[in-house]
């Protein structure tokens, strides 16, 4: 299941209406904020900038050392917030362990949280109030043929689903993957992703296990999963002698070889004879990932145009 043929659908949509917002003369804008950060992290930012320019979406990085104190970090973000530019704020995990990170994504303005990883965003989503994100075939950015730039935009003016289970989500859709009554298998309980995966997952009427580094017999677990998704962090920890045939398998991992290649959470060459489908790494999720948070970021601005535009009676 490659990624890239839903991902360039998804930022075809994004480019048409930020250049429809643009004859409004308004800017989309994405800040980037790293901390330290890995080589991974150096990856994903230069991609997200990389790709965000192709879709007309202005980035603005804010790169800090390892030594940076949260003093230093809150003050940014709530120049961030105030800052009519940018749209939306994605701050690259992980950041240096003595820095909290609830008190870094908690203090970005729920309107510019396009990660959907702050308090407000997840309290919204684990209550189902901005869930039907995943069951709206048209991704709140459609194309009425009248260039709309803010159509269908009036019932969610907050609350933005996380990018990469959301992405995992609209990839077995594109798929036709059927989630519904199938047992689902979630591997790694994060916040950013495994937690949220989870109820999408349920959401869609999946039967829903979720396992992580502490979890007995993980074997025991995923033998009559009919879908398998991983995001531990761990490289080759599933096998093919792990999953049942036919089963999906989506790898949320990217993990870093010696050599500077990437590698997932799946033991590639053993696991795709018997899976009916699988996503490579790289190439599966992260586009979708990507081009999902373009979409929050443009549907942020939507939001603002919606709010914060007078209504002129004519």
């Amino acid at each position: 299941m490659s990624g890239k043929r839903l991902a360039s659908e998804i930022k075809a949509r994004v480019k048409r209406h930020v250049e429809n917002l643009s004859l409004m003369g308004i800017d989309v804008g994405l800040a980037l904020m790293q901390v330290g950060g890995t080589a991974s992290d150096e990856q994903y930012l230069k991609t997200t900038v990389s790709v965000s320019k192709t879709v007309g979406i202005k980035t603005y990085e804010y790169r800090l050392p390892e030594t940076a104190s949260l003093n230093e970090i809150l003050n940014i973000i709530n120049q961030i917030n105030g800052d009519e530019r940018i749209n939306g704020l994605l701050v690259l995990f992980p950041i240096p362990r003595r820095i909290n990170p609830r008190r870094v994504v908690n203090a970005i303005a729920p309107e510019k949280d396009v990660d959907g990883l702050g308090s407000i965003s997840v309290g919204m989503f684990a209550a189902e109030e901005s869930m039907f994100q995943i069951f709206d075939k048209d991704d709140l950015t459609y194309d009425d043929g009248k260039n709309s730039t803010v159509a269908n935009m009036a019932c969610a003016p907050h609350g933005f689903l996380p990018c990469t289970p959301f992405g995992v989500i609209r990839l077995l859709e594109h798929y036709g993957v059927e989630i519904k009554g199938k047992n689902a298998v979630v591997i790694g309980k994060s916040l950013a992703v495994g937690k949220p995966l989870a109820l999408m997952l349920l959401a869609k009427e999946a039967t829903v296990t979720i396992c992580h580094k502490s979890s007995d017999d993980l074997a025991a677990h995923l033998k009559n999963a009919g879908i398998v998704c991983a995001a531990t962090g761990v490289a080759g920890l599933i096998k093919g002698d792990m999953i049942k045939n036919g089963a999906v398998i989506v790898d949320i991992g990217i993990n870093i070889k010696p050599d500077g290649s990437f590698v997932g959470d799946v033991d590639f060459e053993s696991v795709s004879p018997k899976a009916a489908f699988i996503t490579p790494v790289p190439g599966g999720v992260g586009p979708v990932t990507i081009a999902t948070l373009l979409e929050n970021t443009l549907r942020s601005a939507q939001n603002r145009v919606l709010l914060k535009t007078p209504l002129i009676l004519s």
